[in-house]
């Protein structure tokens, strides 16, 4: 019977997917009809799984659901894409609240790169961004326990737990280890703040693309044009991305109805597809804009970058960007569990590369160790500079 189940829930995964366009558009399940004619040949797995069974002390006691996400889980791996995950229902509730803005942990956005998992950035204001966490630390250890060979889920169901509880996180950076310890809270994500400064300038930060990322930015984008505001700074340092959707709500603030604003591609490029602004209110089309990216800009972030730079011709100051330039499908399958699945790559409109390569800066400056001790902000200085000479 356990061989009949995971022969079937196989199949579902690797046929009846859901696609889905771009971002993170959710739906449940579906039913999937199954074609036992399909050319991939399961002979060789089940083969081992009646061997496990045969041989193997204490396999039949081995809850089936175990089995069946470990083969899941070997299947992706398999791909080498960092992107491309499994999550079981535990797991999906996780990114789900991402995706929402709201969970319990220390709030780190994190990845891996050449097998090492890396912070993308921390998440302003939470446990993590007061703690020291900064972006680019190499995580080694999660309360003592090695980091080697862990998976983003892995190390996401290790560090969040419940509001008040320590975990403890060895990093390493720029060659020399650190070890922090860090409470858990609720971590509400917040997606954007906006001020006046140098009496005419909006300095508008983007902290992150979660879902109600177009309204909430539609309501200051109407603020700032009520304001004396004769620039705008665009702050996505430390923004890690979020929804594809969200990338083109928000530059669809800045751009003509009908301008490109990222171009997707398959993993072959053999084809493209121009997204472009869509028909809202473009409040910000006559501002001056300069933005400001770091190594903790990443996905989401890195597009609006790109499209206001390639469309707008907006400066863009600070350090090179992260570069994740794919996008994720999500395919939810019949016990709550869920597949993301990297699908596409972006490019921005000019048609620039962005995965692993990132946004390089028109004008590069980094913050230094003594910046961050004096609490100077070169980056934010060189911008204010740029948009001056913009009025």
């Amino acid at each position: 019977m356990l061989g009949k189940n995971i022969k079937t829930f196989l199949l579902v995964i690797l046929f009846g997917a859901i696609t889905f366009a771009s971002g993170f558009y959710l739906r449940g399940p579906e039913e999937v009809i199954i074609d036992p004619t399909g050319d991939i040949d399961l002979s060789l797995f089940y083969e081992a799984y009646y061997v496990l069974e045969e041989k193997f002390p204490g396999f039949k006691e081995v809850d089936e659901e175990i089995i069946v996400h470990g083969a899941i889980r070997g299947m992706i791996d398999s791909l080498g894409d960092p992107h491309t995950a499994f999550f079981n229902k535990e797991e999906s509730k996780y990114f789900l609240e991402d995706v929402a803005g709201e969970f319990e942990g220390v709030g780190i956005e994190i990845g891996i790169r050449e097998e090492r998992l890396q912070v993308i950035s921390p998440l302003k204001g939470t446990p993590a961004y007061k703690a020291g966490i900064k972006s680019q630390d190499l995580i080694t250890e999660i309360d003592g326990e090695s980091t080697e060979g862990i998976t983003v889920e892995e190390a996401v169901s290790k560090i969040r737990g419940p509001r008040g509880e320590l975990v403890v996180l060895e990093v390493v950076r720029n060659g020399d280890t650190y070890e922090f310890e860090i409470v858990r809270d609720r971590i509400e994500i917040p997606s954007l703040e906006w001020e006046i400064i140098e009496e005419d300038i909006a300095h508008l930060q983007l902290f992150h693309f979660n879902e109600n990322i177009t309204s909430e930015f539609t309501k200051v984008a109407r603020e700032i044009i009520g304001s004396n505001a004769n620039g705008i700074i665009l702050d996505l340092r430390n923004n890690p991305g979020g929804t594809f959707a969200g990338a083109i709500g928000v530059a669809s603030r800045f751009l003509e109805v009908g301008e490109t604003v990222v171009i997707k591609t398959g993993a072959d490029n053999n084809r493209e597809e121009h997204l472009e602004a869509i028909a809202a209110p473009p409040y910000l089309l006559e501002y001056p804009v300069v933005i400001l990216v770091n190594e903790g800009t990443a996905s989401a972030a890195e597009i609006l970058a790109g499209a206001l730079r390639d469309q707008k011709d907006a400066p863009v100051v600070g350090i090179n960007t992260f570069g994740k330039g794919s996008i994720q499908g999500l395919h939810f399958l019949s016990d709550e569990s869920t597949l993301k699945i990297t699908e596409e790559y972006f490019l921005t409109p000019k048609k620039e590369i962005i995965d692993k390569k990132g946004i390089k800066p028109d004008f590069e400056v980094e913050i230094t160790k003594e910046d961050l001790e004096e609490e100077r902000d070169p980056q934010l200085k060189k911008a204010i500079e740029i948009i001056k000479n913009k009025h």
